[in-house]
Order: structure tokens, then C-alpha cells, then sequence
């Protein structure tokens, strides 16, 4: 590999590392930031963040070499290798694409009776997804959902009769010299280099700490150098026939939930001539993660361990900047990160000061709904005309939009009527964004 050419810029707080890389020309890494505070470790070359769905590509691409082993068919049911999947019609190329219709477990979680700290593993949602008997959409509707990867993974494993750490570094890490990535699959192993993950309160930064480590669509971790190595081998593998998609003659990009992007083996394209390539990235635990490959073969890699500051929108934005042929004003690409990081912690503290959650001995019970699909319980309750929706013990305030319909954080509440004037409901239907029509009926 070309030489590097490194630059960083200290900072008190979390940040973000940087790798761009032009075809024929060395790779150019900055970074900005500590990597861990409380030790005032600064982010390096070295230094290892969660990639979270960044590594959807690399699931998928695992696959494939699967299947161009002989070890499982792109087309065959899901349910052939998983026996406890329910939903019969979902091939594993529906796995691939989003197109299975299986609603995201994650985000089903978020209404069992967990807490933000108790420990959940891969199995714990896997089994949410086995819980599934039918499509949440129509079979042709892209439904993006880390369900999908969950399943992937355990796909793998079944065939490969290992688990998915073990498959990806003697199959894509090894071979490719990606020494500094690995599939964390326990919340207790040890990553070399790691950064932590920080956000800022009232009183300053604090961790962000999830203890689960979920295999397939998040929890991997790298560097920049290290997924450098990762797109340059992407790169080879385009199809120069159908717009230079990698493996678009063996997975064929769909229309994705973002006009005009389409998906395919685990990666987002983008066919508009000018900005033409494929991306994808990953928010986990406080961490986010992009990367990007122009169709000409440009990387752009970006990796930060604050959630106030998006890899994503400094990457397109960096993005644009090298169309415009302004590589050499990378520095000033990152001076303005380190800006907004400032700003956005600034007012997430004013914000968290005023953070507090209702107090459900004043509210009206409305009582206990459950649902099929999900197990654990949900709540509504009413205070001087507005509902309130509590789950893993907090209580969302919900607006209004319509006489039975209502909105809540990342979720949308339709009550089923009862023909009686503000008589408490027998059920509702809450749509989530990863995991629509889930009816819930009462206790």
C-alpha cells in the first residue's frame, strides 16, 4: 500500500479520523480528537472505532463468497438453513436487499422491558425475528431492518459450522491484511486501540455504554487504513456492464427508502453520473462511520466517537468538496468538524439540562397493551387530554395529528376505536420506522 500522509489537530473532546484516497495517488488520514478522555488518548492512525451498519457490506459480501462456494443458493428460502424462521417466502437475496419484509429487532426491543443498560445478546433478537409470521410490507417494498444481517450471520454460521468472527478474518480480514478489524461478538472482549464512545451532558462528556454486541449488521470494528484496504478490493470487484456496481451481476440493486439510492449486497448506490459510487454508514452506540467509493475508484472513510458529530455529513460533504477538486483543503474540512462537534455538545448540554420525564402517578391509566409479535408490555395513559405511551419504564408524550391518530419519538400510534366517546381504547396499531403494523391489543 502507498504511503501515507498524516495530519491531526488536538482537541479536548472526542472527534473524528479522516482517510481520503485518489486512484494512483497515497492516501491522505487526519484526525481530530481524543479516543479515550479520561486518559487524554488522542485518535490516531491506529485507532479502532464500531462501524456499525458499515459492516452490512461485509456480511453480504461473505455471503456471496458463500454461495460461490456451493455452500448455500442466493435464491433459496431463508428458512431452509434457519428452520425456526416463520416467514416462508423470504429468500436469502431478501436478506441481502431489505426486501424481506421481517420487521428490524432492535427496534422491536426498544418496546420490550429492557433498559438501556441491561445485557441483550444476537440470540435475545434473533428470536424476536423468529416471533415474525408474515411480512410487515408488501414483498416488493424495501424495508431497511438489521433483522436481516441478524440472519445473515447466523446463515453463516450454519454453513461454515463457526461463528462469523472466525469466517470474516480467515476469509475477507486475513487475506486482505485488515489486521486491525474484528467482529466483537461479546461485550467483554477486547478490541486493540479502541476508542471509547462519548456524548455530552450538563456536567460534561459521559460514555455512551450498550452491552450487546450483535454480529452481522453492527459491532465490527476497524480502521481507516484498514477499510482503505476493504474498498480498494470493492473496487476490483465492480461490474464495468452495469454502471461499475460491485457484484451487481450477482446481487442486482433495488430501489432502496432514500430517492434516488438504490441497495444491493449490502451497500447503498448512488447511479446519477456526476456523484456515481456506492456508500453506506453506521451509527452505533454513540459511534458513526461512512464510507464511500466513487465509481472511479475515490475512498472517502470517516469514523467518530462523539454523537454529536455525524461521519456521514462530514463525508458527503467532503464528498462534494473533492469533485471539486479541493483535496488540498482537507484541513479545512476538518477545522469546521471540530466546530460543529463544539456547537452541537454546547447545545446538547442546554438541552439536557431540561430534560425530565413525566410523572405517571398523576396520569389517568388507560391500561396494559401486549402484542403478538413483541413480547413485554406497553402502557397508555392520559393527562389533561393528552396521551402518553410508557415503555422500558419512560413515557413518551404523544402529539396528536388526527382524532385517533398520534406521534411519538420514531413511531406513530393509530387507536382503535370503540364507539364510545372517550372511553379507554381495546387496542392500537404503532408503526415504527423499522417496524411498522404491530397490533397491539388490551391486557
Amino acid at each position: 500500500m502507498s504511503a501515507y500522509r498524516h495530519g491531526a489537530r488536538a482537541t479536548a473532546g472526542p472527534g473524528i479520523s479522516i482517510l481520503v484516497r485518489r486512484p494512483d495517488e497515497p492516501a491522505v488520514q487526519l484526525h481530530t480528537g481524543l479516543a479515550n478522555l479520561e486518559h487524554a488518548v488522542p485518535i490516531g492512525p491506529d485507532t479502532a472505532f464500531n462501524v456499525g451498519s458499515v459492516a452490512k457490506q461485509i456480511t453480504a459480501h461473505l455471503v456471496l463468497l458463500a454461495a460461490q462456494d456451493g455452500l448455500l443458493a442466493l435464491d433459496q428460502p431463508a428458512n431452509a438453513l434457519l428452520s425456526r424462521l416463520q416467514v416462508r417466502d423470504v429468500t436469502i437475496t431478501d436478506l441481502i436487499t431489505h426486501h424481506s419484509g421481517l420487521r428490524d429487532a432492535e427496534s422491536l426491543l426498544s418496546l420490550a422491558s429492557f433498559r438501556d443498560l441491561d445485557h441483550y445478546t444476537a440470540d435475545d433478537l434473533v428470536n424476536l425475528a423468529y416471533r415474525q409470521q408474515q411480512r410487515a410490507v408488501p414483498e416488493d417494498q424495501f424495508l431497511y431492518s438489521n433483522t436481516n444481517y441478524l440472519l445473515l450471520a447466523k446463515i453463516l454460521e450454519a454453513v461454515h459450522d463457526t461463528d462469523l468472527a472466525n469466517i470474516a478474518r480467515t476469509r475477507l480480514f486475513g487475506p486482505l491484511g485488515m489486521t486491525a478489524t474484528h467482529f466483537k461478538t461479546d461485550p467483554r472482549q477486547l478490541v486493540p486501540h479502541a476508542a471509547s464512545a462519548y456524548q455530552p451532558t450538563a456536567d460534561g462528556w459521559q460514555h455512551i455504554a450498550r452491552p450487546a454486541a450483535l454480529p452481522g449488521p453492527g459491532s465490527l470494528w476497524s480502521t481507516p487504513a484498514d477499510l482503505d484496504r476493504w474498498l480498494g478490493h470493492l473496487y476490483d470487484r465492480r461490474h464495468p456492464a452495469t454502471l461499475g456496481l460491485p457484484d451487481q451481476d450477482v446481487v442486482p440493486y433495488r430501489a432502496a427508502d432514500h430517492a434516488p439510492y438504490l441497495y444491493g449486497a449490502g451497500l447503498y448506490a448512488d447511479t446519477r453520473p456526476v456523484q456515481r459510487g456506492v456508500f453506506h454508514y453506521g451509527h452505533e452506540h454513540g459511534f458513526s462511520a461512512a464510507s464511500h467509493l466513487a465509481a472511479m475508484g475515490t475512498r472517502v472513510v470517516c469514523m467518530s466517537n462523539s454523537d454529536t458529530i455525524a461521519a456521514d455529513h462530514v463525508a458527503a460533504r467532503l464528498c462534494i468538496e473533492l469533485r471539486r477538486n479541493h483535496i488540498d483543503q482537507l484541513e479545512g474540512v476538518l477545522a469546521r468538524a471540530g466546530e460543529e462537534v463544539s456547537v452541537a455538545s454546547r447545545d446538547a448540554s442546554r438541552t439536557n439540562k431540561g430534560s425530565t420525564q413525566p410523572d405517571i402517578a398523576s396520569h389517568t391509566g388507560l391500561g396494559s397493551f401486549v402484542c403478538t409479535d413483541v413480547p413485554g408490555t406497553l402502557r397508555l395513559t392520559r393527562k389533561r387530554g393528552t396521551l402518553y405511551l410508557w415503555r422500558r419504564g419512560r413515557g413518551d408524550q404523544l402529539v396528536s395529528s388526527g382524532p385517533l391518530s398520534h406521534s411519538g419519538p420514531g413511531y406513530r400510534l393509530t387507536i382503535r376505536p370503540t364507539g364510545r366517546h372517550d372511553a379507554a381504547p381495546d387496542g392500537f396499531t404503532l408503526d415504527l420506522d423499522r417496524a411498522p403494523g404491530l397490533h397491539f391489543k388490551r391486557q
